[in-house]
């Protein structure tokens, strides 16, 4: 009776190692798969990503750096850059206490017309940058809705900084909110309510729980906002006027440089704000390094 029931345990285990191994075989691509799908992604950066990366900085060097220099010391640069920056100071703090305050409204509490406002927080990626631009011609141009008003007081929006602000703030104001808003869900309220149960106040529970929890969506969110208010351009080109030297942004100001045929200085522009946006980029990559090494410190 024993021998029959070895001999039974022993067929059974020889015919689970079959079962096993077609259950492997059928749940784990092909190795040609895995190989064809990693040329294609490497493929694909090379292409998009690399390439034109490389043509930027050969195209702002190729003439040496004495030349690239003195493209963006010109004055018309110095202004462009300057400008792009004063945008970005603005609108990034903006759209951060924006997208926190609307991330925690939807994901912490339930009211009438939260659909409506998740709709309105989409808005700017379904509508044209241009046709952006000429919604606020309309409220705030000199023939338009506000525009009267605003030259009796001595108001200047379009043509001037403000109105730039203004349409980098309506083409950033997602960013945030949509990082923010599916990460906060995910997490639920029961920490932040321990917290206030434990007697801590509204701002020690926000710095102490909820910023911790949420500081990575952040970062992201904050770099693609970042990104956007740099690299605006057809917003940006309806209200500024693309006046040389005063509301010329860097992506307005690479383009006046292509159009007459001053390559070079294009590219050199390009390659600054390429290396601002690779800045960004390794600030965050140093954040995650420095965060990891912490906690695998304190395990």
């Amino acid at each position: 009776m024993n021998s029959l029931t070895h001999d039974a345990a022993d067929g059974l285990a020889a015919g689970a190692v079959p079962v096993a191994r077609r259950w492997q075989r059928a749940t784990e691509e092909p190795r040609w798969l895995r190989w064809t799908l990693i040329g294609i992604a490497v493929a694909f950066l090379a292409t998009f990503l690399l390439l034109p990366l490389t043509v930027v900085l050969y195209s702002a060097f190729e003439r040496g750096l004495a030349v690239w220099w003195q493209a963006l010391n010109d004055a018309d640069a110095r202004s462009a850059i300057r400008l792009t920056l004063l945008v970005v100071v603005i609108v990034v703090p903006l759209n951060v206490i924006f997208g926190v305050a609307a991330a925690w409204a939807i994901a912490k509490f339930d009211f009438r017309g939260k659909p409506i406002l998740i709709s309105l927080i989409d808005m700017p990626f379904a509508i044209s940058p241009v046709v952006v631009g000429l919604i606020f011609v309309i409220l705030f141009g000199a023939h338009g809705w506000l525009g009267p008003w605003l030259a009796e007081h001595d108001l200047k929006v379009i043509f001037a900084v403000p109105g730039i602000v203004i349409v980098s703030v309506f083409g950033t104001l997602p960013f945030v909110a949509r990082e923010l808003i599916p990460l906060m869900q995910q997490q639920g309220k029961e920490e932040e309510e321990a917290s206030l149960t434990l007697g801590a106040s509204g701002w020690q529970t926000f710095w102490r729980v909820t910023l911790p929890n949420i500081k990575w969506g952040l970062i992201y969110g904050v770099i693609l906002c970042n990104a956007r208010a740099m690299g605006e351009f057809g917003a940006v080109a309806v209200v500024s006027g693309r006046i040389r030297g005063e509301t010329n942004t860097m992506p307005l100001h690479i383009e006046v440089l292509y159009n007459e045929y001053m390559f070079t200085a294009a590219f050199a522009v390009a390659s600054l704000m390429t290396g601002l946006a690779l800045l960004t980029i390794a600030i965050k990559t140093l954040i995650e390094w420095q965060d990891e090494r912490r906690r695998h410190g304190a395990h």
